[in-house]
C-alpha cells in the first residue's frame, strides 16, 4: 500500500508543477479575464487521462503501476476542478456572465471530447 502511495504522490507532484507552469505561462501569454491557462490544462489532462486509460485497456503497453502513477497521480495533480470552480464564481462576482457560460459549457463539453479523443487513439495505432 505505502508502495502505491509512493507511486501516486511522486506522480501528483509532478502533474501539480507541470500544472503550474503550464497554466503561468499560458496566462501570461494570453491577457485576458477568460482563465485559458486552466482551460487549456484542464482540456488536456482530460485528453491525456483518455489516452492513457487506453493504453492500460490494450494489453502489455502499460502495467498497473504506470496507469496508477499516471492517470491518478498526474492526471490527477494536473488538471483542477477547484481552480475552475473558483475561477467561475470569480467571473461570476464580476458579472462577466458570458464567460462563465463558455468556460463551463466548453470545459465539461471538451473535456469529455478530449478524453474520448484520448482513448480512440490508441485504438487507431
Amino acid at each position: 500500500m505505502l508502495k502505491i502511495l509512493l507511486i501516486i504522490g511522486s506522480g501528483s507532484f509532478i502533474g501539480g508543477v507541470s500544472r503550474y507552469l503550464t497554466t503561468r505561462y499560458i496566462q501570461n501569454s494570453i491577457l485576458s479575464a477568460f482563465p485559458f491557462g486552466t482551460f487549456a490544462v484542464n482540456i488536456l489532462g482530460s485528453f491525456l487521462i483518455g489516452l492513457f486509460y487506453g493504453m492500460s485497456e490494450r494489453g502489455g503497453l502499460m502495467n498497473d503501476e504506470w496507469r496508477i502513477f499516471l492517470t491518478v497521480g498526474f492526471c490527477g495533480g494536473f488538471t483542477t476542478f477547484s481552480t475552475f470552480s473558483n475561477e467561475n464564481l470569480s467571473m461570476l462576482r464580476d458579472g462577466n456572465f458570458l464567460y462563465v457560460a463558455l468556460y463551463a459549457g466548453l470545459s465539461v463539453f471538451l473535456g469529455l471530447m478530449a478524453t474520448y479523443l484520448g482513448n480512440l487513439t490508441t485504438k487507431i495505432f
